[in-house]
Order: C-alpha cells, then sequence, then structure tokens
C-alpha cells in the first residue's frame, strides 16, 4: 500500500473522530493542517484494511519509540477502538504483540541504530545489516564510522547462512539495547546480493570507497558484488544519449543474443536509438537466429552491462535510480 505520510495521516484523523481529530490538528503546523484536511477533503470513504494499515503501523512506531507516547500503549488502544472498535483493535494489538524484535527493527531510525550498532562487534552489525531492507541497511551503512564500514560489507557479502544460535544473541541484543521481542528461525542467506542491494542504494561515493576496500580483500568478491549491483534490466532506465553511447561500444553479436529476454519497452527503447536500417538488421538477425541457450543469452547481457558499468563509473552515461543522488 503506497500512501504518502498525509495521505496516512488523513484516513487516521478520520477514523478517530471529529473530537480526538480536532485535538491532533491543534497541535500541527498550519501548512501541515493544510495539507491533510486537503486529502482529507478529497478523499473517499477509506476501506477497512487501509484503516487498520495505517492504525497497525502507527501503534507499532508507538512501541518502538518513534512516536512519543501522549499516553501510553492504552491511550492509542483507545484511539483504536474509537476508530475501527474493539474487535479490530484488540487484533492489531495481538499482531503489534507478536513482531519479533528483528521485524520491529524496520521502525527503528537508521541513526538511532547506527548509534547503537557501532558499539558491536562488526559481525553482529554485517548481520543485522542482511536481516533490513535494503535502503534502510544502506541509510545505517552510511552513518557507520568510514574506517569498519569495509570491514562489514565484506562480512555481509561472505554470508551465506544466518545460524539460529546467531539470530537468537543478536536478539537477546536487541531486546537489551532497543527492548524489543523474540523469535527463533535459521535463515538462508546470499551476502553478495545482499551488499549489493546495500550499496545501489548507497551514495556514489560510499559505494565506491566500500568496494575498493572490498576489493583489496578480494578482488573476485568485488567482481561479484559489482555483477549484481547492475542487472540488464537496469540499462531500461538509462537515457536515450546513454543508450546511444552503450550501442556504439558493444556488437550486433551481444545486442542480438542479450535482446532475447528483454521487455518490449527495452527494445523499443533501444530501436528507437538506432537508424531504421540497422533496426531492421537487428530484427533481421534475431529472427534468424531461432532458439538460443539461455546461458548465451546471459553472458551478452553481462557483456553490455560490464559496457554500461564503465561508461557509468566514466561519469559519460547516468543510470537512474542508483543511490541517492539527486540531477538538474
Amino acid at each position: 500500500m503506497n500512501m504518502s505520510g498525509y495521505e496516512k495521516a488523513a484516513i487516521f484523523l478520520s477514523a478517530v473522530g471529529e473530537e480526538t481529530a480536532a485535538q491532533i490538528l491543534r497541535g500541527l503546523e498550519p501548512d501541515v493542517i493544510g495539507k491533510i484536511t486537503s486529502f482529507m477533503a478529497r478523499a473517499k470513504k477509506s476501506d477497512k484494511n487501509q484503516i487498520e494499515s495505517v492504525f497497525l503501523e502507527t501503534m507499532e512506531k508507538v512501541r518502538s519509540g518513534d512516536i512519543f507516547q501522549v499516553g501510553g500503549e492504552d491511550y492509542v488502544k483507545k484511539i483504536l477502538t474509537r476508530g475501527l472498535g474493539n474487535e479490530s483493535a484488540e487484533k492489531i494489538l495481538e499482531m503489534v504483540s507478536k513482531e519479533s524484535p528483528l521485524d520491529s527493527l524496520k521502525w527503528v531510525n537508521p541513526k538511532t541504530l547506527s548509534s547503537f550498532l557501532v558499539m558491536e562487534h562488526p559481525q553482529t552489525i554485517a548481520l543485522i545489516l542482511c536481516l533490513l531492507e535494503a535502503e534502510q541497511a544502506a541509510a545505517v551503512m552510511e552513518t557507520l564510522p568510514e574506517n569498519i564500514r569495509g570491514d562489514i560489507a565484506v562480512r555481509v557479502a561472505t554470508t551465506e547462512r544466518i545460524p539460529d544460535s546467531a539470530l537468537e544473541e543478536i536478539e537477546a541484543v536487541l531486546k537489551v539495547s532497543l527492548d524489543m521481542g523474540k523469535v527463533s528461525q535459521g535463515k538462508s542467506f546470499q551476502g553478495t546480493k545482499a551488499i549489493a542491494e546495500i550499496l545501489n542504494h548507497c551514495e556514489r561515493g560510499t559505494e565506491q570507497n566500500i568496494l575498493e576496500k572490498i576489493e583489496g580483500q578480494s578482488a573476485p568478491m568485488a567482481d561479484s558484488i559489482r555483477e549484481l549491483m547492475l542487472v540488464f534490466d537496469d540499462l531500461e532506465k538509462v537515457d536515450d544519449r546513454g543508450i546511444q553511447l552503450i550501442l556504439k561500444e558493444i556488437s550486433t553479436e551481444d545486442l542480438t543474443l542479450a535482446l532475447k529476454t528483454a521487455s518490449d519497452t527495452f527494445k523499443q527503447k533501444i530501436f528507437k536509438n538506432m537508424s531504421q536500417r540497422a533496426v531492421q538488421i537487428l530484427k533481421d538477425e534475431m529472427e534468424a537466429r531461432g532458439p538460443v541457450k539461455v546461458s548465451d543469452v546471459e553472458k551478452a547481457q553481462q557483456n553490455i552491462v560490464k559496457i554500461a558499468r564503465k561508461l557509468d563509473e566514466e561519469g559519460k552515461i547516468v543510470i537512474a535510480g542508483r543511490g541517492k543522488e539527486e540531477f538538474v
């Protein structure tokens, strides 16, 4: 459910009743009130699932400490009951109470989590980052001291399985330091993929610094991570000028194979940046080839991705959506 904070606030206030909503609005800034009430005025009646989702998120944030508890959990329970009825309120409270410490991490502010983690062993930090969503893990990674990032990244990349004992130790640490709950399951893990996704969300400078440190310890591992950081489908985010530069560097053989499994949208983007004659030759070649091995297609796509990555690192093309850099 993809809703903005203002939309969630509008749903919340619409559900708790006029008196409670009025009390809450009195404590907000005028511009915030304007945005929230604008959503309230435009919104159609929210369905029960939307309301429950918003209340559940609110309750979880209260429990994790992200929201100051005006009246504690009892106060929130009263609001839940008023907005959803006693049965639904009890259901949400039960869901929150069953949440594991590791699940609760998603509600912890990255800076808060980082300040806590910096006191832990690098292996503990690495395992916790493995269990976070990539974007949150990236935010935590960027606030950790620079001198330990490379070591932690290597530990994430080499993680293949998180044993029960490690999960239990992590939970014990979290329960003491962040006042959270309990879980007990082993977890299979692909560390290189995890660190690749984390680095994809990091600022470019952080990404390059960490990759250099990983490369210093293991060049093959750094190459594996780089391969996972950018996949062929990501090239659809490159602008037309960038596509033209990539096309100049790749062979017709690789392009013919690589496009075999590409989406129609991506194919059209490629065709748009070629001459009509070149497009016709390429289409004829693709049709004449008939069925090809998946391994050959993947190899061709990897060859093109390597060229795109080189152009990206040289600053000649921009792959939209990587990291959090802004462009003007």
